[in-house]
């Protein structure tokens, strides 16, 4: 009998995520990972939205330049309180506040998706309300020795152990994991076409 063979990739993924990998993955969508290197410092006074977008954007454009074989996807998210932008924490300082930012109260998620197949990207931005229950500081503690803040925009992974930290999720999950699903499937369905796979529904 054939061995089944691997389909061949459909697009380019600007990112070295693998959670942004392992959603492609999960809905049948062939690609190949291309990591964008830039800047991701906010512009004095950028609003959440514009910051994502912006960084999409550039991530998809510096990839693009680069290789043209295959549409280039690429997304950025960040984690929002009180307009205040939750980037990666640079140490567990910056982890501790962020957390205890986030502790008892809700956020943000804002997520960004460009895609760009000739001489202008399509661009989209959605977001999702995430609510966390009150954390203690040794529970805080406890999650950065996990290691898994680390890396992650407002210190935490909802697909991870920072699950535990969540008391609820108002809109899209894949969102707050970093990539879209239901968006992307509408900014690109003939990727689903190409690989076999329809639109999720609900």
């Amino acid at each position: 009998m054939e061995k089944n063979k691997e389909k061949d990739p459909v697009l380019r993924l600007a990112s070295a995520s693998p959670r942004r990998r392992q959603l492609l993955e999960l809905i049948g969508v062939p690609h190949v990972v291309t990591p964008a290197d830039i800047d991701e410092t906010p512009l004095a006074d950028e609003p959440p939205n514009e910051y994502v977008l912006r960084l999409a954007h550039e991530k998809a454009e510096a990839v693009w330049e680069r290789h043209q074989d295959l549409p280039v996807l690429a997304a950025d998210t960040t984690v929002v309180v009180d307009d205040e932008i939750l980037g990666k924490p640079e140490s567990e300082e910056d982890a501790h506040y962020m957390l205890g930012r986030l502790s008892g109260r809700d956020h943000q998620v804002h997520t960004a998706v460009a895609l760009w197949t000739g001489d202008r990207p399509q661009l989209f931005h959605t977001s999702t309300q995430v609510v966390f229950r009150t954390l203690s500081r040794e529970e805080i503690q406890a999650y950065w020795q996990s290691g898994e803040p680390q890396g992650k925009a407002g210190a935490y992974a909802i697909q991870g152990l920072g699950a535990a930290l969540v008391e609820r999720v108002d809109g899209d999950f894949s969102n707050v994991v970093g990539l879209p699903v239901r968006l992307l499937t509408e900014l690109a369905p003939e990727l689903f076409a190409a690989t076999g796979h329809s639109a999720p529904e609900g």
